[in-house]
């Protein structure tokens, strides 16, 4: 993308004010999407994101510029900007950029930019009708078939020359029921860090049966009951508490400024000891994974919380300077134009060794939670108000009637004390976590757990 000899030019310029360190990001990315709704496409979009962006430190201090001029001129200019920022002063460092290739895990064997449209719309169609002609009750289904190139070169003051070329797919199904109670909207949104190989493993009738047949079953649901009781909480999307309830609060982009929950609780028992907890960017082809971070760290899998003791930030590097660590490689960014930060990538409770028939049956009443939604949390306090997307009655350990309207309401630090059981079958649920960098892919994930008691709010 750009020579190293300019990238040398450009970090020279980027230091001459007095910087200990800078950084140049460029990038190059094409988002193809194809979207149907009223039974055909109603959309194909291609969107590029091209530019990059400097940035310096100097100790605790930084300051990051960007442009989309990525001509050497441009670069220079960029460079010029950021450290008449950072302040007055003069630099000495010597900079020779040495290439560094981390390789690659996840490899890819269908290209999507390779493949016509008419072939991507074939794949969603069979999506979408399945979710359309699943029950008399849907009334509406939209279908979405996403697909993205990610380039991106880094080169650093430390001599570091690198790049990476990250390419996902992403296929969404969401249908709407009405059985004469009101709609309600089910949805399914399987996505890979592959190509369009993807669908060998994900039929896209499947997902469109998924989509449909949650909406179905919500559309004929009476309201949960509200109260505090046991809750079930299934694998795979389920993951989307702990990770906003507590994942947060393990960057270091909270630590490192005391905003968080677990601030100065390295090696104490924050959790069950049934509860282990891990953020992996090294899993082939999941949505969450890199084979770099954004500042050109190879990935790693970080065990966060082990047996219920604290192990591990997610740390950038930056924010290691503050907190006196080094980079675990998790600083993402959306796109050049944003500052990247600490960011999860595929974050997920470890399996355990309970059975999911023994979590279902230890349960004299409480609610079954199939799929979570959406919600919100304060990461400084932990505390989190959930929707349940699709739920259930549990009555004398027997899954029963399904509901509607149940949320789950509580606080992070102490909801992984109260996850008593944790069942053997890991999955993941894919996503897009928005922060202060901008939105980036992530993976959520868990076993079936047991929470002994949590806030259970209803109509």
């Amino acid at each position: 993308m750009i020579s190293r000899e300019i990238c040398q030019r450009v970090l020279r310029k980027a230091v001459s004010t007095g910087a200990d360190y800078a950084e140049l990001f460029a990038e190059n990315t094409v988002n193809h999407s194809i979207h149907m709704v009223t039974n055909a496409v109603d959309a194909i979009k291609d969107a590029v994101i091209a530019g990059a962006s400097v940035r310096v430190y100097k100790g605790l201090r930084s300051v990051m510029a960007s442009t989309v001029d990525t001509s050497e001129a441009g670069l220079l200019r960029c460079a010029e900007k950021a450290a008449e920022a950072l302040g007055q002063g003069s630099a000495q460092i010597d900079i020779v950029l040495k290439e560094r290739l981390f390789g690659d895990i996840h490899p890819i064997r269908i290209v999507p930019s390779s493949v016509t449209n008419p072939e991507k719309v074939a794949i969603l169609k069979d999506g979408y009708f399945a979710a359309k002609e699943h029950h008399e009750a849907i009334k509406q289904v939209t279908g979405m078939l996403l697909d993205v190139d990610h380039n991106i070169l880094i080169a650093t003051s430390e001599g570091l020359y690198t790049q990476d070329r990250q390419i996902r797919t992403r296929i969404s199904i969401s249908a709407v029921a009405d059985l004469g109670q009101g709609t309600q909207t089910g949805s399914f949104s399987p996505g890979r860090r592959m190509g369009l190989e993807m669908f060998d493993t994900i039929d896209p009738k499947s997902v469109g049966i998924r989509a449909a047949s949650q909406a179905v079953t919500m559309a004929g649901a009476g309201y949960c009951p509200a109260g505090v009781m046991p809750v079930a909480i299934d694998n795979g999307f389920g993951g989307v508490i702990f990770h906003e309830a507590c994942g947060h609060s393990l960057e270091a982009s909270a630590v490192a400024y005391g905003q968080s929950q677990f601030v100065g609780k390295l090696g104490q028992k924050i959790a069950n000891e049934k509860v282990t907890a891990i953020d992996d960017g090294t899993i082939p082809g999941a949505w969450g994974s890199i084979n770099i971070d954004d500042e050109g760290t190879p990935a790693q899998r970080n065990v966060l919380i082990e047996n219920g003791i604290l192990k591990s930030y997610m740390i950038d590097k930056f924010n290691g300077r503050k907190m006196g660590m080094p980079s675990t490689g998790s600083s993402r960014r959306q796109s050049y134009a944003y500052t990247p930060t600490s960011r999860m990538t595929n974050t997920f409770i470890a399996p355990g060794e309970d059975k999911n028939e023994d979590i279902i049956a230890s349960m004299e009443y409480g609610l079954y939670a199939r799929e979570m939604g959406g919600g919100s949390v304060n990461p400084v306090t932990g505390e989190f108000n959930f929707s349940v997307k699709e739920g259930y009655i549990v009555r004398n350990g027997v899954i029963c009637e399904p509901v509607r309207g149940a949320s789950l309401v509580g606080k992070g630090s102490e909801i992984i004390q109260n996850i008593d059981m944790v069942g053997t079958e890991l999955d993941l649920g894919q996503g897009m976590c928005g922060s202060s960098s901008g939105s980036v892919p992530t993976n959520v994930g868990q076993p079936l757990i047991r929470v002994s008691s949590i806030t259970v709010g209803g109509r």
